[in-house]
């Protein structure tokens, strides 16, 4: 039982495969989601690339079907298909097994309910610990619920060409680094719908990340990417994480484009589409967010950091996008959930709108001194924040 305190975290559920996240655990937690999810419905389980997902979206789908749920299997998928899955196809629930950017060693399952809404310690994960804990899980069903398989990523490339004009999108040359990562099977997908000569780099699927750490929050990680991009002078780079619900864009001078900077411009390309809305930024954020949602006329709401409340609170507010600097981006209709390659293709079709080429956009927004976040390790976390509040 001590291993499952471990491996629940704030968001989802995560550790080292074979010691901490095994088979039986993730069988259980199959079972556990069933038997809380508090709609009647089918799940749909995906999975990314790392060598031992497989294995264990089986068991959860096993744990879901022995407690009488149907499921839909999705295969390999970016972890925002999940969410639009479980949203379009009005599901009662959805877990992905992913450890996104973590090392190869390591695996995770993300939960959802309908509607694609988290499932984090505040909504139901904590709910799906005790259960396994204590051991009280309901009777298993007389038949197992039925199991079939979709592939959803034709559906999921109309939903994302959606949120733009794709008749407007300008021609470009750029470069796509997936750091071999689920953004490597999924956005060749998009390809053929986007008038873009795409460099493609690190695309083949390899949970044991050769390359590098596909965490472009890190962008020590993008300097094969920059390198390419002044190499074959283009106009624009992407650079995904390991599940694919995070992008970053970089522009051709070979500088990245910052979160702060991404959440400016993708609030007032919302701002112009539904005015007078609140859009929402995290407390990490450049003034320059507030400053420009509310010079367009919108509301600007400052959040916590965290994806389960910030989609909260856009629920709420009924906010047509939301951002945090760390490089998830939220929108409304795509179920409040967040996802790197809406962000991405919104992120390079403004820059082509206006005429202006992406450094020229990271510029304009760039009018604050900012510092990166930093972290500190304390050996009295309550005494810290004890002298904080003095």
């Amino acid at each position: 039982m001590q291993i499952v305190s471990e491996v629940f975290k704030a968001y989802d559920i995560r550790g080292k495969v074979g010691s901490e996240l095994t088979v039986e655990l993730s069988h259980a937690v199959g079972r556990a989601l069933a038997d809380w999810l508090p709609t009647e419905g089918a799940v749909a389980i995906g999975r990314d690339m790392r060598p031992d997902s497989a294995e264990l979206a089986r068991n959860v789908m096993d744990g879901l079907r022995a407690q009488g749920r149907d499921v839909i299997d999705i295969g390999e998928v970016t972890s925002d298909m999940i969410y639009f899955a479980v949203g379009s196809q009005k599901l009662a629930g959805g877990a992905m097994v992913t450890a996104s950017h973590n090392p190869g060693e390591y695996n995770g399952i993300k939960l959802c309910r309908e509607e694609a809404k988290p499932i984090g310690q505040d909504s139901g994960l904590l709910e799906v610990k005790e259960i396994i804990e204590t051991d009280a899980f309901k009777p298993t069903a007389a038949a197992p619920g039925a199991l079939t398989e979709k592939d959803i990523a034709e559906d999921w490339v109309q939903h994302v060409l959606g949120f733009i004009e794709p008749d407007k999108l300008k021609e470009m040359r750029i470069a796509v680094d997936a750091g071999n990562g689920m953004a490597g099977k999924i956005f060749p997908e998009l390809e053929p719908y986007v008038p873009w000569e795409v460099e493609e780099m690190y695309f083949e699927l390899d949970g044991t990340f050769p390359n590098h750490e596909a965490n472009p929050l890190k962008f020590e990680t993008l300097a094969d990417l920059i390198a390419k991009i002044k190499e074959l002078k283009l106009d624009a780079g992407v650079a995904f994480d390991g599940d694919g619900d995070r992008a970053f864009l970089v522009d051709e001078t070979g500088v990245v484009v910052p979160g702060n900077v991404m959440e400016a411009m993708l609030a007032e390309y919302f701002l112009d589409r539904f005015p007078g809305s609140a859009i929402l930024y995290d407390l990490r954020s450049s003034r320059v967010v507030p400053d420009t949602i509310e010079a367009k006329g919108g509301r600007a709401v400052r959040t916590r950091v965290g994806h389960s409340f910030i989609k909260k609170v856009m629920r709420e507010q009924d906010a047509p996008f939301g951002g945090e600097v760390s490089g998830h981006f939220y929108f409304r209709d795509n179920f409040y959930a967040d996802s790197g390659l809406i962000a991405a293709v919104i992120g390079l079709y403004v820059a082509g709108l206006k005429g202006m080429k992406l450094y020229e956009n990271r510029e304009h927004y760039t009018r604050y001194a900012t510092l990166e976040e930093t972290n500190f390790e304390v050996e009295d976390k309550a005494s810290a924040l004890k002298k904080k509040k003095k």
